[in-house]
C-alpha cells in the first residue's frame, strides 16, 4: 500500500472531481469503504465522496428518505462523476439498481439457496405436490414455497 500525503484527497476532490465535465465515469483513486464507495476525511469526519459531491453539485439532501444515486450504476466501483449523481428516494434508487443489474436479489444474494431455474420449476409443480413436499425437495421451508407461489419472493420472475 502506498502513502497518501495529507490533503491530497481533498485537493483531488476540488481540482479534479468538482471541475470534471466529462460523461465517462470518474474513479476515486484514494481510500474506499468495504462496499467500494470512495471515502474522504473532511473536518476529521470520514464521508462518502459521492455524497459530498452530490451535496455540492445538487444542493442539500431533500429529505431523510433521499440518497445520492449514481445514474451510471457504478457507485460501488467508486465513480464520483458529478454528472452521474443525483438525489433520489430509496425506492427510486432500488428501481435503478434493478435496471443497472446491481441489485442483489435472487441468486445474486449470497444467502440465496434457490436459482431462477429452481424457482420456475417450483412454480411448475404447483397443484402436483404439496408445498411441504416441494419445500423438502428444494431444501427450503414450506413458507418459502408459499411466498414463491404468491410472488412475495422472486415476484419479478
Amino acid at each position: 500500500m502506498g502513502y497518501t500525503p495529507p490533503g491530497e484527497p481533498l485537493r483531488f476532490l476540488h481540482e479534479n472531481v468538482l471541475t470534471y465535465k466529462g460523461e465517462d465515469c470518474l474513479w476515486w483513486p484514494y481510500g474506499r469503504s468495504s462496499t467500494g464507495y470512495g471515502e474522504v476525511i473532511i473536518n476529521r469526519v470520514q464521508r462518502n465522496v459521492h455524497v459530498v459531491v452530490c451535496e455540492i453539485t445538487n444542493g442539500p439532501k431533500p429529505s431523510q428518505n433521499h440518497v445520492a444515486s449514481h445514474i451510471c450504476g457504478k457507485g460501488r466501483l467508486a465513480c464520483v462523476n458529478p454528472n452521474h449523481l443525483r438525489w433520489q428516494t430509496r425506492a427510486e434508487d432500488c428501481a435503478d439498481k434493478v435496471i443497472h443489474g446491481t441489485t442483489n436479489r435472487g441468486s445474486r444474494n449470497g444467502k440465496s439457496i434457490l436459482t431462477k431455474e429452481s424457482v420456475l420449476e417450483i412454480r411448475s409443480l404447483e397443484g402436483k405436490f404439496s408445498r411441504k413436499e416441494i419445500a423438502k425437495q428444494f431444501g427450503v421451508h414450506k413458507n418459502t414455497i408459499n411466498d414463491i407461489m404468491h410472488r412475495r419472493r422472486w415476484g419479478w420472475l
